[in-house]
């Protein structure tokens, strides 16, 4: 069973594990097993590297379950770790669902406590531990100023600024960590005329990130909507700096004419380390947080207003009334169906989504009248591991890595923009591509080394011993190279006018590979929202309390988002969300 978590940020999580809330517990075996009591070890493959399981017995039972998985993803497999043992050691068995959205960390800890229980002389399969029952539904009113319903970094940003502003916040995430898609971004957040590139002697514009943007989007995003994000950026840098979240390495991303991108100082991956960030301000700000708590409908008076909404866990039927609300929730990527629906050309592509962009917000949102924009846009990206569906970042393209098809050939501009560097993968013999690096480039580039911890990298020697790995004819793959590094000394590719990216030459061995292939990777189209970020009714008008930011919305990305993009507007429109819902709440 699901274990439901309310938590309340500054409080100690009792025994660093979070555990079921359950009651009613009636024996569900015919006999009480029989062990050899003591303390076993297992270890299991996890996300990121080992998932060791320290399990003790009793003659009779199991009495408890510790778990260490320092490489898993924080917020996400550290989830699983810290929540799984007590479910195992609550029901007395490793038949226990997975902790959504950390799927490969839950299979780890169970297969790591199994792997235990066998060097005990137990048999998993065997132990069909204790059935329970839960409590009877209560009913909890809670009262706000301002909702926020989503637990990323659009509902994060907005809940950080709304209580800075001196307003009662609550937040309400449906999963069990906070984080959403935001905790699975790599890459980083475009800005422009910020300090870190005027250091860094960068030159570049507002009104180029705008171009730039609305170029990418095929010239249909909201114009209005792109100039708040570009003018707001450097801004938007300069607060992720005064709540210890800096971004000063600049890097080049796809679409973008200048080095845009701002990622942390060692290249990590952004998100996990945004997150983590975010949720330390939560506790910091005392802004309770309702996790496994999922929104159902909004709440709205006889003026249509909205006033807060309803929302349900395992155990408490929710209603948080608020002055207002803002609407959080993500996008559809994760939903097969929803996006299947409006581009069914789709399914059956990997994603690489959260388990929860399932679009619960935008289908509320257009049951009380909200209007939707660009709602059929949905982005498939280009460089995604497909047995993992684990997203290779673009920073490795801007940092020089090339795409070769199965010949070992480059086919096209590394560096364009996501749907026609995918458009062009799937023109290629089976439809995929290898990325090709060197270790110049690893080194340079933390998030690299969560791609080989996950075993999807492939290492050379040599050029010509990669090429063999990769089965691709050796000659080839290092004409392909020695062509390429020749155009970064002399500045032009004039196979295919590729003009970014090219700061240095991939020449230090050993060299590496990853095989990659599109995946569904962001929804454009969302709920319609003004500069204010006000959500719009199919009428044209403000509704009023209610407000939106991040992939919810529709109208900023057009018909493709640039990489680096998604980051900027969680961020800026977050902000723009919080601010807005706490004037709202203030009566201005």
């Amino acid at each position: 069973m699901r274990t439901f978590i309310k938590k309340f940020a500054g409080k100690a999580v009792a025994a660093g594990i979070l555990l079921v809330l359950l009651t009613g517990f009636v024996a569900g075996c015919a006999s009480t097993p029989k062990f050899t009591p003591g303390v076993y070890e297992g270890t299991a493959k996890g996300f990121g590297g080992d998932v060791v399981a320290r399990v003790e017995l009793s003659d009779s039972a199991i009495v408890s379950v510790t778990v260490t998985g320092a490489h898993e993803s924080q917020g996400i497999g550290s989830i699983a770790i810290a929540e799984l043992p007590g479910v195992i050691v609550q029901r007395q068995t490793t038949k226990v669902d997975a902790i959504a959205g950390a799927s490969v960390s839950s299979r780890a800890v169970i297969e790591a406590v199994n792997a235990a229980l066998r060097s005990a002389g137990v048999d998993p399969e065997k132990l069909t531990g204790k059935t329970v029952s839960t409590a009877a539904r209560t009913n909890e009113t809670v009262n706000a100023d301002v909702v926020v319903i989503g637990g990323g970094g659009a509902g994060m940003s907005a809940a950080i600024i709304a209580k800075q502003a001196g307003l009662n916040v609550v937040l309400i995430e449906k999963m069990a960590m906070l984080g959403g898609n935001s905790s699975k971004s790599t890459g980083g957040m475009n800005a422009a005329e910020t300090k870190y590139q005027k250091e860094q002697n960068i030159n570049d514009s507002v009104q180029t990130f705008i171009d730039d943007t609305m170029k990418g989007g095929g010239n249909i995003a909201d114009r209005s909507l792109v100039t708040i994000l570009a003018q707001s950026s450097a801004e938007a840098i300069d607060w992720l700096d005064s709540i210890g979240a800096p971004l000063p390495r600049v890097s080049f991303s796809g679409g973008a004419t200048n080095r845009r991108i701002h990622q942390p100082a060692d290249g990590s991956a952004v998100g996990t380390y945004l997150v983590a960030i975010f949720e330390k301000k939560l506790k910091e700000l005392n802004i309770p947080v309702y996790l496994n708590t999922r929104a159902t409908d909004f709440i709205v008076d006889a003026q249509g207003k909205v006033t807060g909404v309803k929302a349900a866990s395992a155990t408490v039927n929710y209603t948080f009334n608020g002055k207002a609300t803002v609407l959080a929730t993500g996008g559809f990527g994760a939903n097969e169906d929803m996006y299947a629906k409006y581009q069914p050309q789709l399914k059956g592509y990997v994603t690489t989504n959260s388990p929860g962009a399932t679009g619960d917000g935008i289908v509320m949102a257009e049951k009380i009248g909200a209007a939707l924009v660009d709602i059929t846009q949905i982005q498939i990206h280009p460089t995604v591991e497909q047995n993992t569906a684990i997203m290779v970042t673009e920073a490795v393209r801007g940092d020089g890595a090339i795409l070769v098809n199965k010949e070992g050939r480059r086919f096209f501009n590394e560096m364009e923009t996501r749907d026609k560097v995918s458009a062009a993968e799937i023109a290629q013999p089976d439809s995929f591509a290898y990325i090709i690096f060197d270790q110049a480039l690893r080194e340079g580039l933390r998030a690299i080394e969560g791609y080989v911890s996950n075993n999807i990298v492939t290492e050379g020697a040599t050029i010509e011993e990669l090429a063999g790995k990769l089965g691709i004819n050796p000659s080839v793959l290092a004409e392909t190279l020695t062509t390429w590094n020749a155009a970064v000394r002399a500045k032009r590719d004039s196979a295919f006018n590729r003009t970014t990216g090219m700061e240095r030459d991939l020449s230090k061995a050993p060299y590496y590979a990853i095989k990659i292939a599109p995946g569904v990777h962001h929804t454009m189209g969302g709920v319609k929202i003004n500069t204010q970020a006000q959500v719009i009714s199919t009428a044209g008008n403000p509704i009023p309390g209610l407000f939106a930011a991040g992939e919810v919305t529709g109208g900023i990305h057009g018909n493709n988002r640039i990489g680096g993009n998604a980051v900027a507007d969680i961020v800026i429109f977050g902000r723009i969300a919080g601010a807005s819902a706490a004037r709202a709440a203030k009566g201005n």
